[in-house]
């Protein structure tokens, strides 16, 4: 959790007299944001290109991981705190910001024939997901890997999974994308689903660092989800493993409704219109991961 506001000068000029071999790289990662703002023409686009340049460079890294230790033991945490609450290997999950597969290699291995999904932003971090199947013999799993543009989900079948997982993807995301997501997820889940994400968690002011990282108070993500009819839960537990940032649970009561009710009382067209609007409420796109 952060207290304090990064995109300040006074934290910013802080920083650099605590950290001086810092301030270049952050000179070129401020040099590469302000390209990027006048060169794209929305967040994902931004965000897509900011994928190219860090896979580019060095994969593992562009998902948060600058070791293979690292990466590793994330994958391990990420994989670990999802079967202890409750995943189950007949389950079908979808990862949004998949990434490299650095968790998505388990659950691939832990899950059933064709049960992971994983969706990205990034074509080229999706390129090193495939060569993470190869290294790890998981060609056999079948699992699907689809490069998307937004997280409407729409190439996406009704009522098709059990659990959601977006590791670090909301701390790269501004409110009007984590509101999109909100808005169509409740479509794609079966009854008794549930979606976990990760953000980065202030209790002062919430605020941005060069479009890439955002930090959100609990109460604004509940209260988003909530807007759309959905129950968000704050993850105690998920604060006590070495990750910083915070961890909420999304159920869709909607869908525990008995059958036939949501559509007893739906206007003319309205019973498979998509996510309903009476659906009530509780931290992709890669590292989005």
């Amino acid at each position: 959790m952060h207290s304090h506001n990064r995109a300040s000068i006074v934290h910013q000029l802080r920083y650099a007299v605590r950290h001086p071999t810092r301030v270049v790289p952050h000179l070129r990662r401020l040099a590469r944001d302000t390209w990027l703002r006048l060169t794209t023409r929305d967040h994902v686009a931004y965000y897509r290109a900011v994928m190219k340049s860090d896979t580019a460079r060095n994969p593992r890294a562009a998902v948060g991981s600058k070791s293979q230790r690292r990466w590793l033991a994330m994958g391990q945490m990420q994989f670990d705190y999802l079967v202890r609450h409750g995943l189950k290997p007949e389950h079908r999950m979808l990862e949004i910001g998949c990434g490299n597969l650095r968790a998505g290699r388990l659950f691939i291995d832990y899950l059933g024939p064709g049960n992971y999904y994983g969706i990205d932003i990034s074509p080229d971090i999706l390129i090193a997901a495939q060569e993470t199947l190869v290294v790890h013999g998981l060609r056999e799993k079948l699992p699907h890997l689809m490069p998307v543009r937004d997280l409407r989900f729409t190439a996406l079948p009704d009522g098709a999974f059990d659990v959601v997982h977006a590791h670090s993807v909301f701390s790269h995301s501004p409110l009007p994308v984590i509101e999109e997501c909100f808005a169509h997820i409740a479509r794609i889940m079966k009854p008794g689903g549930w979606f976990d994400f990760t953000f980065d968690r202030t209790e002062g002011k919430e605020h941005q660092v060069l479009r890439e990282d955002f930090y959100y108070r609990t109460e604004t993500l509940v209260a988003l989800a909530e807007k759309h009819g959905l129950h968000a839960v704050f993850m105690d537990d998920w604060e006590r493993l070495p990750h910083r940032q915070s961890k909420i649970r999304v159920t869709f009561p909607a869908l525990e409704r008995p059958a036939g009710h949501a559509a007893e009382h739906a206007r003319p067209g309205e019973a498979d219109s998509g996510p309903r609007h009476d659906r009530e409420a509780g931290q992709v796109l890669s590292d989005l991961g």
